[in-house]
């Protein structure tokens, strides 16, 4: 299928709605129809899956295709189907039944899918763990879960072995590549049941366990990345996230029907799918949007120890990948490299990111380097199961402050501070429901009433509706300065940042002033052989915004701004520099 992002002179032939309502009509491959979802009329998929037990057996079709390249390590559909359904009768065994939790702590590697759909498999509830968690964290996870059992790699399980006797309800431990054993009743090697990835195609081909599950049947619970308080475990269901793995297909071609294109009938022989996964597994957009959709459509995941520009670009040759990204930052690292000359990225035909603002220039960028290759960015949270709006070629060239519409099964409204909805082009917070909008927040009634009021979910962004119905996103209720009574939107001072031609990571934050409340403040990082010195930047702000949106103070950080593991900008860390910085200029 082609993804052309050059936008032709008589883009585009149909509207978004014709289009929307086009493919979703009877008989159109992305057909509709409504449903009542916990009392709430919900346009949902006609056609599965609409659970994730439905879309793991429908790999079976791909069997002999590459499913996972680790380093050396590579993994058929097949394999993996057999890894993951003898895990589940192991689990069976070990008395998990419907509705218990069990969790999953590894970084990225071959046995986390296996771990994932193996307890998806019984019917349990699957509760992914932050692999960056510290052990007092993980534990708060555990216990917080009240899981069953823990499927963990080695490093975790260094760090939730202390842990242990304050998670009663952990009944089984397995530990993947520990490399020895542990004198621990619970503990058991992840290998002594389904062997190393390498012996996975010669398990024994047997059904899963007989289960029934239903599309509103609870099936994860993500855990949030929530800056204040203990994060909260968002419940989501199997069609939750089945609505997430099938929609990944339906931007490029919603633009092709309106690139005026026909419509390619599905052809089993085209060349594989492979996508380049530098975010975790961990984190819905790994799990839902990339997991799921590569098993929706057959694709291969090339995993990442963890991000590098170089190596990511070696393996893009390498494993031939179709599509890559990430948080923006990792676009323009490719983009930027000295050395990426070298390599024959032509493979890519899609550069996807999101979890933080992209400058305009960024897109052009995409363009210039990649003309093959369309760009991608989209809108979604933990409570979304990821995806909610998508925006690519195109459409995000004519857009590229906006972050696309919502996807069929999904509405927007933004409202005033009493809960009225707002007119395209005013600015309030956005609010959304749909087939993908979890149900609530594990064992906790109160943030849950606060947070889903009718069936919409108060997403706590700032943003913007136009007449076509393209959100824009302002900032998050949260990231906004108010500097003598003046509201300041961080996102808006860092996309004027982005403009600037050396920068390629911006992040403001407020300083605290003693009569003004808060001052804005940036670090950023430039792209590589780039100059710019603090006053310049100031100026260039100073031309685009008013005077009092001007960064009081910026910092030239050396390298990637921190991150945690969903992308966010650790901000928290940063206002931590103007502290260290105050106070050597207070010793010097």
């Amino acid at each position: 299928m082609s993804s052309n992002p050059q936008v032709a002179g008589t883009w585009p032939v149909m509207s978004l709605a014709e289009a929307h309502v086009r493919l979703t009509a009877p008989g159109a491959p992305f057909e509709t129809e409504t449903r009542t979802l916990r009392g709430i009329p919900t346009t949902v998929w006609k056609n599965g899956p609409h659970t994730l037990r439905e879309l793991f057996l429908a790999t079976r079709t791909f069997a002999d295709r590459t499913f996972v390249v680790y380093e050396d390590e590579r993994v058929s559909y097949d394999a993996f189907q057999r890894a993951a359904i003898a895990l589940a009768h192991a689990l069976v065994r070990d008395g998990v039944r419907k509705g218990d939790r069990v969790a999953v702590a590894m970084r990225n590697l071959p046995e986390w899918p296996v771990a994932f759909y193996g307890a998806l498999l019984t019917g349990a509830i699957v509760t992914p763990l932050n692999a960056w968690w510290t052990g007092p964290e993980l534990e708060y996870g555990l216990a917080d879960s009240g899981s069953r059992v823990a499927i963990v790699d080695a490093e975790r399980f260094d760090r939730i072995l202390e842990h242990l006797p304050a998670c009663p309800a952990l009944e089984r431990v397995y530990v993947s590549r520990a490399g020895g054993t542990v004198a621990e009743a619970r503990v058991a090697p992840l290998e002594n049941v389904i062997g190393t990835p390498v012996a996975w195609a010669t398990l024994p081909d047997q059904a899963p366990p007989q289960v029934e599950i239903d599309p509103e049947d609870d099936a994860t619970i993500f855990y949030t990345s929530g800056t204040t308080g203990k994060p909260k475990g968002a419940l989501g269901t199997h069609r939750n996230s089945a609505s997430v793995a099938v929609a990944g297909s339906f931007p490029p071609i919603r633009n092709l029907l309106r690139r005026g294109e026909p419509i390619p009938a599905p052809d089993p022989a085209a060349p594989q799918k492979a996508a380049l996964l530098a975010v975790p597994f961990f984190h819905v957009t790994g799990c839902m949007a990339v997991l799921n959709g590569a098993l929706a459509t057959g694709s291969k995941l090339v995993l990442m120890h963890r991000w590098d520009a170089l190596r990511g670009m070696e393996l893009i040759e390498r494993e031939r990948c179709t599509s890559a990204g990430g948080v923006p930052t990792i676009a323009w690292q490719i983009l930027e490299h000295p050395q990426r000359a070298r390599f024959d990225l032509s493979s890519l035909e899609n550069v996807n990111y999101g979890g933080a603002p992209a400058s305009p220039e960024l897109v052009r960028r995409i363009q210039e380097v990649f003309p093959q290759a369309a760009p991608g960015i989209g809108w979604g949270m933990t409570e979304t199961s990821a995806t909610f709006t998508s925006h690519n070629a195109e459409e995000y060239v004519l857009r590229p402050d906006s972050s696309g519409p919502a996807l069929p099964i999904g509405e927007m409204k933004v409202v005033d501070g009493h809960g009225n909805a707002l007119p395209p082009g005013e600015t309030g917070e956005l609010m959304v429901r749909g087939a993908n909008v979890v149900r609530g927040y594990w064992n906790k009634p109160e943030a849950t009433a606060q947070t889903f009021v009718d069936g919409w979910l108060r997403t706590g962004d700032i943003a913007r509706l136009d007449e076509e119905g393209y959100v824009y996103i302002v900032d998050r209720m949260k990231d906004m300065l108010i500097r003598g009574g003046e509201n300041i939107y961080c996102i808006e001072v860092e996309s004027a940042l982005y403009e600037h031609p050396a920068v390629m990571d911006a992040a403001v934050v407020g300083l605290a002033h003693k009569t003004l409340g808060e001052e804005p403040a940036a670090v950023l990082s430039l792209k590589p052989g780039m100059q710019a010195t603090e006053a310049e930047l100031q100026d260039f702000v100073r031309e685009r915004l008013a005077a009092f949106k001007v960064p009081v103070h910026i910092l030239l950080f050396p390298e990637m701004l921190p991150r945690n593991a969903n992308g966010k900008i650790l901000k928290s860390n940063l206002r931590k520099l103007f502290d260290a910085t105050d106070n050597k200029d207070k010793t010097n």
